[in-house]
Order: C-alpha cells, then structure tokens, then sequence
C-alpha cells in the first residue's frame, strides 16, 4: 500500500491508497506513484507520450490548484486553465504551465493540447446565459478529444442540483429538481458530459460536491478579515441545514475515482454533518477565542433569516454520502466542519 504525503497546511494528514489499472482495452495501467525519470516536461505542460499520469485541469481554482499541487508531488504530467497571466506566472514559479482561458470566448485551439492528456478534470462552473463554456462547441469538443489520449474525465458540478427537499435526506437516486438558473445549467452540464464521455468511450463520472472550504477560505479565515458579512452570506447562514466539504476530501474522492473508473457514475461529496452554517460560525469564533483570545472585537450575529420563498429557491436538504464510501472506499479526513476546522486553525500562524 501506497502513502501520499498531502503538501498542503496538514502536513501530519497521510492519504492511503492502493493504485489499481484503468480497465479500459489497450489502455496503459494507472500509477500515482512512479520515478521521477517517468514523467515528460511538465514546466512546458507537454505530456510524455509514454507516461500513463496526465492531468489536464479545465478551471485552475481552488479545488483545482489544490488538487494540481498533490498531482504534481506524486509525479503526474499536470497542466490547466486560468483566467489571467499573472495566474499564469504564479503557477509557473511553481512548475506547472497554464493556458490562459475565457468562458465567455473560449479559444478552441486549447482542444490540441487537452487531447495529448489521459486525464481531464473539468472545474469550471457554467454560465448562466450560455451554460458550459465548453459544450456550446460539443461537435468540435468531440472532434478533437476522439483522436487524442482521453481515457477518463471527471466534472465538478453541485448539490444544488437536487433543490428544495423539505430537510429531507437525499442520495445519488433521488431526481434533480433544481430552482435557480445555476443549478440548472449546472444539471445540464452534467448530461452534456456524461454525454461526451458516452460518445467517447471513455471512463465519465460526476463529482456533485457540498459547499467547498478549506486552508483560505473558511468561517475561520472570513472571521479573522473581520469584515461585515455580506446579506447574501448572513441569509445563507440561516438555513437549517447546510452540506459541505473540505477540499483535502474532494482530492482524496478524485483520486479514488482515477483508481476506480467507472462509467456514468454520479457521486455525492459532502461530510457526515450537515450543520447550520450559524453553528459553524459559533464554532469558529471559539476556536480563534481559544487560540488568540482577545482579538475579534465584533460577532457576525445576528443573522438574518430568509422567507420561506428564499429558503426553497437555495434548497434544504441533507446529502448522504453513502455511495462515495461504499462505492470508492474513502474514509473522510474531515467527517465534520469541526475537525476540519480545528485542523486549519492548528495549522495557521498567528494572523494577528
């Protein structure tokens, strides 16, 4: 059994993980762990023809480039998106090339070089007037990507998808039902790749991920900017139940699923307690009290609570899990806000 060493701000997380072959006909065997003299020039994001790790990362945000960085220390070819050069350089002092990438004006010529990849994570969110910024040129899409590598392709999409359930319990069965215009080009880019991955012949799964937080981007991290929360944020802290997940879990799901392809599969990542987003506040107050007691003069309380119009348009529900553990075999590093909380906090050097 393999270990991976997370480079993140976990450094005492360890993710284990047997790598298995891609069973796919004439299709080379998969391999997070190789010799370094394996890999092709990933500075210049060419992929060696003979290396069976390539990763191309459509959207290099923040689950992307969190996931780009462990890719790159276990010795995957990685290249992706971005939307701007400085962007570019950043990532670049880094080792990984990007191409720069505009939603609204995609340049097709980005297609010649995500052929050249085995792997292809797509993680950028739909437009509301036009959907998938990739699919609206489908025909060419499939075009490109049926001569090249392509052999798996996963997309990020959303548990709102499911929309308002009443706080009941849903799984990957339960029917979509989405309220708002970006969950449902959400739901339509989920078809239109499972679509693609169908007419390609190729390994094609869905990721619909919980509300994203980690190292940057927390309760803990809004509360240290001690900056007024904004009415969108105070009204999305009174729903009853919120979804979410840590992106240390969403990597540790993405690469299960390379070691385990499957063929339309639809996975629910979210952690074991969907708690109110106000519970979690509270939380992160007494984990910054606790750790730098004295410096966070306001609470973000009280909150404000939204209609009953509002609550069903962003949707209650608790999302299980059950088919991400049972079918992937993860085993959450965070089962819940606290200890994933409790982690960044540990982790994090005095920010006052």
């Amino acid at each position: 059994m393999a270990v991976f060493q997370l480079p993140s701000l976990s450094p005492k997380i360890l993710l284990r993980f047997t790598p298995t072959p891609l069973d796919f006909t004439n299709r080379r065997r998969i391999n997070f762990f190789r010799p370094l003299s394996a890999i092709g020039d990933s500075q210049s994001g060419a992929p060696d023809s003979e290396s069976p790790n390539q990763m191309f990362i459509l959207g290099m945000g923040f689950v992307g480039g969190f996931f780009a960085q462990q890719l790159k220390e276990a010795d995957w070819v990685v290249s992706g998106t971005c939307r701007s050069d400085s962007k570019k350089k950043e990532w670049e002092k880094g080792g990984i090339n990007l191409h720069p990438f505009s939603a609204d004006s995609p340049a097709w010529s980005l297609l010649d070089s995500v052929k050249d990849y085995s792997h292809l994570l797509i993680s950028i969110p739909p437009l509301a007037d036009i959907g998938d910024p990739m699919l609206r040129n489908v025909e060419l899409v499939r075009d490109k990507l049926s001569s090249g590598n392509l052999r798996w392709l996963c997309y990020l999409s959303s548990t709102s998808v499911y929309g308002d359930c009443g706080g009941a319990w849903v799984d990957e069965d339960h029917p979509p039902n989405p309220k708002t215009q970006s969950a449902k080009v959400r739901l339509a880019a989920e078809e239109g790749w499972l679509s693609l991955g169908r007419d390609l012949g190729v390994s094609a799964q869905i990721l619909r991920l919980g509300g994203i937080y980690g190292p940057g981007r927390s309760a803990i991290d809004t509360l240290l900017k001690q900056e007024r929360l904004s009415e969108g944020q105070k009204r999305r802290a009174s729903r009853k139940f919120t979804s979410r997940v840590h992106v240390e879990d969403i990597c540790q799901v993405l690469k299960a699923a390379t070691e385990k392809p499957s063929s339309g599969e639809i996975y629910n990542v979210v952690d074991d307690d969907p708690a109110p987003r106000e519970e979690v506040f509270e939380y992160a107050l007494e984990l910054i009290e606790k750790r730098w007691p004295g410096n966070i003069s306001t609470k973000p309380f009280p909150f404000l609570y939204e209609s009953r119009e509002e609550s069903s348009l962003r949707g209650e529900k608790r999302v299980r899990n059950k088919h991400m553990k049972n079918k992937l075999g993860v085993k959450l590093i965070y089962p819940s806000y606290k200890s994933g909380l409790q982690s960044i906090v540990e982790n994090m050097d005095n920010p006052f």
